[in-house]
């Protein structure tokens, strides 16, 4: 028997997300919001110009590793990243709360769990997002 599919769309977005220890329910909806008013996929003009539409859908994958430390050497340090218990009620809040800004699908992996994901990338285009550091 093959791999369990759980979740996936055939055009949109794939998010990756991490939480932090601090995180809030502000910093989910601030999150949230930015994914779904980014302006990166190409309009008639061939430009970045349009959010995601309804049609297309959201993947979200938990990667606590986004807040993988370098600082002091090669192995990475997580200690800035949620405990698994507090990152499982942000993850579930925070699919809540996106499947609430955006009016098309939402998907998602599984919290915590080893997952193969497959990508077919169609340009690509990476943003990070902090809502930690607002300035970029």
């Amino acid at each position: 028997m093959g791999p369990e599919l759980v979740g996936g769309v055939n055009s949109g977005l794939l998010v990756y997300v991490a939480f932090h220890q601090e995180d809030q329910a502000k910093d989910l909806e601030w999150i949230a919001k930015k994914i779904v008013g980014l302006r990166i996929f190409d309009d008639k003009n061939d430009r970045m110009n349009l959010p995601i539409a309804k049609e297309q859908g959201i993947l979200v994958v938990s990667q606590f590793t986004l807040y993988g430390n370098l600082k002091k050497g090669y192995r990475p340090s997580f200690n800035k990243s949620a405990q698994p218990d507090v990152a499982r009620g942000s993850y579930d809040g925070f699919l809540q709360i996106l499947s609430r800004e955006f009016k098309g699908r939402v998907e998602s992996g599984r919290f915590g769990e080893n997952m193969v994901v497959d990508v077919k990338e169609d340009g690509p285009v990476s943003i990070w997002l902090d809502s930690h550091d607002r300035t970029y």
